[in-house]
This record gives C-alpha cells, sequence and structure tokens, in this order.
C-alpha cells in the first residue's frame, strides 16, 4: 500500500465519539446474530439482521466520509463552500 502524504482524519472528538458509537451498536448486532446461528434460527430472520449489518455499516462509512469532507475541506469561495455542504447533507441523508 502507497504511503499517503497528506492524510485525511478524524481529528474532532465528536466525530471520533459518534463513530465508535455505531461501530459499538454494529458491535452488538453482530454478537447477536452469531447468538441467533448457535440458536439455529431461521435463515431469513438472519438474513434481516445481516441487512441490517450492512446498512449500519455503510451510514457509517457515510458518516466518516462526510465528517472529513466537512472538517477537512474548507474554501475561501462562499458559494463553493455552501455547495460542498449540500453535498455533505446529501451524503449523510441518502447514504
Amino acid at each position: 500500500m502507497q504511503s499517503v502524504t497528506n492524510e485525511l482524519k478524524l481529528v474532532r472528538p465528536e466525530d471520533k465519539r459518534v463513530l465508535q458509537e455505531r461501530l459499538a451498536r454494529i458491535e452488538g448486532q453482530i454478537r447477536g446474530i452469531r447468538e441467533m446461528i448457535e440458536r439455529e434460527e431461521s435463515c431469513e430472520l438472519v438474513a434481516q439482521q445481516l441487512a441490517a449489518v450492512q446498512e449500519a455499516l455503510h451510514k457509517a462509512f457515510a458518516h466518516m466520509v462526510a465528517s472529513t469532507i466537512q472538517h477537512n475541506c474548507s474554501m475561501a469561495d462562499p458559494t463553493a463552500q455552501a455547495k460542498l455542504m449540500s453535498i455533505v447533507r446529501l451524503l449523510m441523508r441518502y447514504s
């Protein structure tokens, strides 16, 4: 893997906290799925929970990207900044 010279990072404590809370909930969901499998619950119920975990991971990823964009990409042009924030809102709402 190639080294990135201008690494983007989550630096705001609030962004880190939100992402860590999301991941903790996902961990709990996965533990629940493992228990469901151990109890031999129906494949449909397990599939529903797996789909929920996929969606939760997708939303965690989108939140991380949106937070990174929002806090690492500032622009001097107010119109460009407003457009960037509109993109961030779309990402958060529909991902």
